[in-house]
């Protein structure tokens, strides 16, 4: 039997990569969905594509997570479509590499809008309707970097310490009430659009080596030697959206094949 049979979830950043596969695998166990994107129709066509795939009832929506009325509203539309809301996974996100002396602020503060204050009015609207209905699971797809530094990446690190901040704040203050609030921080998806499309350009640049060498370096990090997979982290996204996770709140569950223990 499906692990999430009858529930209802709703997954933000889902047009495409991470969000797309957890999509695929909320469904396959047993979700009904609604996905949230800015980009309406790539986020439209994927939510078709996993429709037809698994059989269950899935929609996608443009949600900016950043702006609290359309996040408050989509939740609310996300309750009547599904007649409920289970399980958020809050994964959308974004990532700007520099140097921090010449970082242009704008970007800054768009990576902690997104990344932080974006999960936090996602978290506390899902919160609001799951408190009525008697509990559910918020999952927040953090990062390693959510438990260390990251090279020139100081924007994405202050934005992913501060989610587990939000993880665990939550998670007290609700925890009374049924809602159980989690993150999970995955290591480097060296095969992902985000890497491919533009980190490896990225890091390459900021660190004047190949692209060949930017992989190889982050490789050679893991003591496993791979990169994380799409399967590793929704693994334990339906772990933590599952009632087999029950008495598991406030936790920040490291993915990373060993590279961070902490």
């Amino acid at each position: 039997m499906a692990r999430l049979a009858r529930k209802c979830a709703l997954v933000t950043g889902a047009a495409q990569g991470l969000g797309a596969a957890i999509a695929e695998r909320l469904a396959n166990e047993g979700c009904d969905l609604i996905l949230w994107d800015v980009n309406v129709e790539a986020v439209q066509s994927t939510a078709k594509s996993v429709a037809e795939a698994s059989g269950r009832s899935v929609r996608g929506e443009s949600v900016d997570v950043t702006d609290a009325d359309a996040v408050r509203g989509g939740v609310d539309r996300a309750v009547a479509d599904l007649g409920g809301l289970d399980i958020l996974i809050s994964n959308a996100g974004i990532l700007v590499s520099g140097e921090s002396v010449s970082i242009d602020p704008a970007a800054w503060r768009k990576v902690i809008d997104v990344n932080l204050t974006g999960y936090f009015l996602c978290a506390r609207e899902a919160a609001r309707v799951m408190m009525e209905s008697g509990g559910g699971s918020i999952v927040q797809i953090n990062s390693k970097s959510g438990k260390k530094g990251s090279f020139r990446n100081a924007a994405y690190a202050a934005s992913k310490f501060g989610g587990v901040g939000v993880t665990q704040s939550l998670a007290l203050e609700f925890a009374e009430s049924g809602v159980r609030v989690n993150s999970i921080c995955p290591g480097n998806l060296l095969d992902s659009p985000l890497w491919v499309n533009s980190l490896y350009k990225q890091y390459a640049a900021n660190q004047g080596i190949t692209e060949a060498e930017v992989r190889q370096k982050y490789v050679d990090q893991v003591p496993m030697k791979r990169g994380c997979t799409y399967q590793d982290v929704t693994n334990v996204v339906v772990f933590l959206a599952s009632d087999d996770s029950g008495y598991m709140t406030g936790q920040a569950v490291n993915v990373t094949g060993g590279q961070e223990m902490r």
